[in-house]
Parts: structure tokens; sequence; C-alpha cells
């Protein structure tokens, strides 16, 4: 198979689909990688070592689309993208449909085959891909949220950890998952105050054994986020269900509940937003206030450590990725049912069923279409 690997162009956008050592591999089992010029230089990655890996390096982005058999990205394709696509063509990266109808109608005209990353998922719930940026995005929402809480960005003016004699400040995260986990090992690291909230009793119980007893856990319903918001200092997004819109667990009245300069960081921003006054932001202005509250919604945020996402990230998808090249993604479908699930749109048609509710659009199982 050709794969084409382009340079993203989200703004701030960092990351690349393939490193060198990919590379290697997908030229090994006998495909053929072409890769825009300067596609991972701010990530290290420079044209010669993809040379050296065996890859050709295009000038024309055009071009990568068009002798592509399969286009493996990061990001989901902006609009100024979606020309340069041509039918049955595979499409491998995040897409996160459920929040996007005009990209999921755009591919759907296409009649491309979509597999998206974040609903690639394993038999025991897990999903393998979207895992490793979603360590990172937790990480980095603490530490972007501890920035903002400046006074310099109408914060309120706190230091998380504080000093002795002096409270520390509070940190509440919604959602006790993969986010969550990592956003509370830096809150917990720089001394903060911290309270996680799910529904997943079982969760807050392991959180509760693998943080000894330094965090307060709590079951997520209105009555304890109602309780929470009044004295949370920086509030994390956390929530997640796989492939669909997420709820809206923070309403517009509840910032009147909450600290004047306090912070929420929605990173559950590429699935819509878990707060009703969220809207994405790139770095370029990443924050904004609504009735004295910051808001911090990049909906990009691993993207800032372009180096380490990239080898998170790849790392996972390449064995992924490997079997759709050598295979064909029919057959990849038919023989793991991991990347099955991965396949959000096909020929034409939306084939993972929480996008289509998500989204009011019309579902048809992909058995339906390339395994019956």
């Amino acid at each position: 198979m050709i794969l084409g690997c382009p340079k993203e162009i989200k703004v701030h956008e960092y990351r690349v689909g393939l490193t060198p050592d990919c590379v290697k591999a997908y030229i090994k089992d006998g495909n053929k990688v072409y890769i825009e010029e300067d596609a991972g230089l701010i990530a290290g990655f420079t044209n010669e070592e993809y040379i050296s890996a065996g890859a050709s390096i295009v000038k024309d982005r055009n071009k990568i689309y068009e002798i592509s058999d399969m286009i493996v990205k990061v990001k989901e394709p902006q609009p100024e993208e979606y020309k340069l696509f041509h039918k049955g063509q595979i499409l491998f990266t995040f897409l996160h449909l459920a929040a996007d109808k005009e990209l999921t109608e755009a591919l759907l005209e296409l009649g491309i085959k979509a597999v998206a990353y974040e609903t690639i998922e394993r038999s025991d719930g897990q999903l393998p891909l979207l895992r490793p940026m979603s360590e990172i995005a937790g990480k980095l929402s603490v530490i972007e949220g501890s920035k903002y809480i400046e006074c310099f960005y109408k914060g309120r003016g706190v230091l998380l950890g504080g000093i002795p004699g002096v409270e520390k400040g509070r940190v509440t995260i919604i959602g006790g998952g993969t986010v969550g986990t990592n956003a509370a090992k830096i809150a917990v690291g720089l001394g903060a105050q911290v309270s996680i909230l799910d529904i997943n009793m079982d969760q807050l119980a392991y959180l509760d054994d693998i943080f000894g007893g330094s965090i307060n856990t709590l079951y997520s319903n209105t009555a304890n986020i109602d309780k929470i918001l009044t004295e949370s200092d920086l509030v994390v997004g956390a929530v997640l269900i796989h492939g669909a819109k997420a709820p809206k667990l923070i309403k517009r009245d509840d910032l009147a509940k909450m600290k004047r300069g306090a912070v929420l960081v929605d990173v559950a921003i590429d699935q819509g937003g878990c707060i009703e006054t969220s809207r994405p932001t790139t770095y370029d202005n990443p924050s904004f206030v609504v009735d004295d509250i910051v808001h911090f919604c990049v909906a990009n945020l691993p993207g800032a450590v372009a180096r380490t996402s990239t080898q998170a990230l790849t790392t996972s998808t390449l064995k992924y990725g490997l079997q759709i090249a050598n295979k064909g993604l029919e057959k990849a479908v038919k023989e793991n049912s991991e990347i099955a699930k991965g396949v959000n749109i096909y020929n034409g048609k939306i084939t993972y069923e929480a996008v289509a509710d998500s989204l009011n659009m019309d579902y048809t199982p992909l058995n339906d279409i390339i395994i019956a």
C-alpha cells in the first residue's frame, strides 16, 4: 500500500503522524511511504531521517493526497484539506466526529474510509490510541491551569501548592479516567488539595488506593458538583463517553457559584466540551473569561509537547496501521474487531453508532457493509 503523511495544518499542531521508525516498519513490510517536506521538523524529526528510513520526501501536499492509498495524520482534516482526498481513500487519524457535523458531512460526501484513533477499542473497553494522548492532556491540564490562575491571566492569583501558613489551592477533577488520573498526579505533586468526581465507584476506590488517601474522592452527582464548585480554584473537566458528545456537567448558571477568577480547563472540548460555556480555543488565544471565570479550552493540548506526544502516539498507532496497510482495511476489520470499532465512516455511511446518535444522522452497522 502507498502511505502518505502530510504536515499538520491545524493551528499550533506540531505532532506528526509517522516517525522515521514507523517508516522503517512500513517499508520493511513492502509498503511505500511519502512524507511531506518538514512534516516532522518541529517534533524533532528531520527530512534526512525520514529519507534514511526509506521514505520519499514530497514538497507538494496535493501530490501526497493524490498518490496515497492511506493518509496517516494526527488531527482531523481542516476544511482546506477536504478537497484533497479521493474516493475510496483510507484516512487514519483522530476525528472526534460527534462534535463536528460539518466534518462528518464532508467525509461522507468524499466517500472515503475514515478510521478514528479515538474509537479503536479493545475487548476490555480500553482505548489504546486515545490513552497516551489522554495521559499527556491530563498532565498538561493542571500545568496550564496553574498558570492561568495567575492574576496576569485574570485568575484568582492562587499558588496551588501554597506555602507554610497559607492554605493550598483546591483542584477539582470531574472524571476519574485516564485524563483525570494524570491530572491528579500533577495536582498532588504540586501540593494542592485535590478532589476527583466520578460515577464509577470501583474507579474511585482504585484512585483512593493508589493516591494513598492524599485526594478526596466523591460520587459525581449534581449535589456534589454544586458543592465542590463553590470551593474550587481550578476545575478540570475530564469526562469521556466513547465516541460520543460529552455531557454538559457544568452549566452557565453554575459559574455564579464559583470563586471570582477560578479556572475551568475543559479537556473534553474535542468531543464538544463538558462545560456549557466552553468553546474550542488555540494556543494563540487559549483562554477567555465568562462571568469572571477563566476558561482554558485548547482542543489539541498535546500539540504543545510535540516530540513526546508524537512518540507516544505513533508507538500505539503503528501496529494497527501496519495491519491496515498490509491486509487492506476490509480484511483487517474482519480479522481484528478493535480496528472495526475504529471505522467511523465507510464509503458514504456512518458506521459508528455513537457518532450518528450525537449528530442525529443515519447509522449503518459496518457488518452490513463489508463483513456480512
